[in-house]
């Protein structure tokens, strides 16, 4: 899960992505909790693949802890 999700504070505002493409773990779990189902979410997102679903996984650790963005370097 830690390569799937990445964290850059100019990357879609530091917001958690998806690695390689600007699709944060925040529009993704929106569509599924809007119902929507994974082959929905991978039609809408055809640059995603079924193993990217690590966000849920975040998302779900996220729940349970806190996370900060700090400047690099």
């Amino acid at each position: 899960m830690q390569n799937q999700i990445t964290i850059h504070p100019d990357i879609c505002n530091g917001r958690p992505i998806i690695a390689n493409t600007r699709i944060t773990v925040q529009t993704i779990m929106e569509f599924l909790g809007a119902g929507d189902s994974i082959e929905e979410v991978l039609e809408e997102y055809p640059s995603l693949k079924r193993q990217d679903y690590a966000c849920i996984q975040f998302a779900a650790k996220l729940m349970a802890n806190h996370y900060e963005v700090r400047k690099v370097g």
